[in-house]
């Protein structure tokens, strides 16, 4: 089964874009199929997030950026977010997406624009799969702004989403500063071009054996964001794009998922590159997942600092704002960084 095209359902939905009709490209044939993934248990860096706040920070930004740059993904342990807002996150996941259909409903629309919306798992006639994934997509920063529109069943929703995601939110900052300071910039180069933060409470229910084959979780595609945060269950299901290889990440206790995204690899002059991954599921277990994306706000030029530009590393993208990103991420949808493509300097 080919590694299809990425569809509009299984983006992140960008602030301020107007609904377009994408033009959709051929199918990566040659990506390797689900069962070719190899294990990659050990391989996934590890960084101690609060070493960066002691006498170790250098050497931690040195391991984060290593990361970033040749892996485009790693792990972050002693990140600071409660055990029990980890355990209350997907117990409320769990609970809304076990309520009945028509309660889950009440939030479904086709709009991608929408504070909050319900994805519904989905038959690809094209390409002959099924989608398997619900999620429940909503903004959540400021967190006093969005959250009288989160779910009120469970009735715990609200309270929970945002506990977890405040400690989030510092995670997020504490990573962005480091990772500018990784690149040579300012720590706040990239907070200076911050917008909002979307999150996504993934669930994939169990798979019938039968189907298994014809099923993904979520097709192979890069995220348009600068990081995504993801923290898994204790359920495997993450794979990456390792070397033309697909690769299992198996989660790793106390530890958040982060991977970089299409604008963070533009802001790099393209040594940060966005992560290729897919997620599968199986026919034992459910598997839920949580994802935050962070992305700038709509007028934020994007593009490599000077700094990051000389003889030898000459500019690969030309300046952008997100709300031109946005614009075209729109038109041109692919499970790549292709959407990318239309900034590229001439030369590059």
């Amino acid at each position: 089964m080919p590694a299809a095209v990425l569809h509009v359902a299984e983006g992140v939905a960008l602030p301020e874009t107007k609904q377009l009709q994408p033009t959709y490209e051929n199918p990566i044939s040659t990506l390797p199929t689900v069962p070719e993934a190899e294990l990659c248990d050990g391989s996934i860096p590890i960084i101690d997030l609060e070493a960066l706040h002691g006498p170790r920070r250098s050497h931690i930004v040195k391991q984060l950026g290593h990361a970033c740059q040749h892996k485009g993904f790693f792990a972050v342990k002693n990140h600071g977010i409660p055990k029990t807002a980890v355990n209350n996150i997907f117990d409320t996941t769990r609970e809304f997406f076990h309520l009945p259909e028509e309660e889950r409903m009440k939030f479904y629309t086709p709009d991608p624009n929408s504070d909050i919306r319900l994805m519904t798992a989905y038959k690809d006639e094209v390409e002959n799969v099924f989608v398997a994934r619900e999620s429940l997509k909503f903004h959540c920063h400021p967190v006093e702004d969005y959250v009288n529109k989160w779910p009120t069943n469970p009735p715990s929703f609200r309270k929970k989403a945002a506990e977890y995601l405040t400690n989030v939110r510092k995670v997020e900052m504490t990573l962005l500063d480091a990772i500018s300071e990784s690149l040579g910039l300012e720590r706040d180069y990239i907070e200076k071009r911050l917008g909002g933060h979307y999150v996504s409470l993934n669930y994939y229910r169990a798979c019938e054996q039968s189907e298994l084959e014809l099923t993904y979780g979520v097709r192979g595609h890069t995220d348009p964001t600068i990081i995504t945060m993801l923290l898994q269950d204790d359920v495997p299901g993450l794979q990456v794009l390792s070397e033309g290889k697909w690769m299992d990440v198996n989660p790793i206790p106390d530890t958040v998922v982060v991977h970089v995204g299409d604008l963070l690899q533009a802001i790099s002059n393209h040594r940060y590159k966005s992560l290729l991954h897919q997620a599968i599921v199986n026919c034992e277990k459910e598997r839920m997942s949580i994802a935050s994306y962070c992305y700038p706000s709509s007028d934020a030029t994007i593009g490599p600092p000077k700094k990051l530009i000389d003889t030898d590393h000459p500019a690969i993208y030309k300046d952008f704002t997100f709300g031109e990103f946005s614009k075209q991420m729109w038109k041109v949808i692919t499970p790549t960084d292709k959407r990318l493509d239309f900034f590229k300097c001439s030369a590059a």
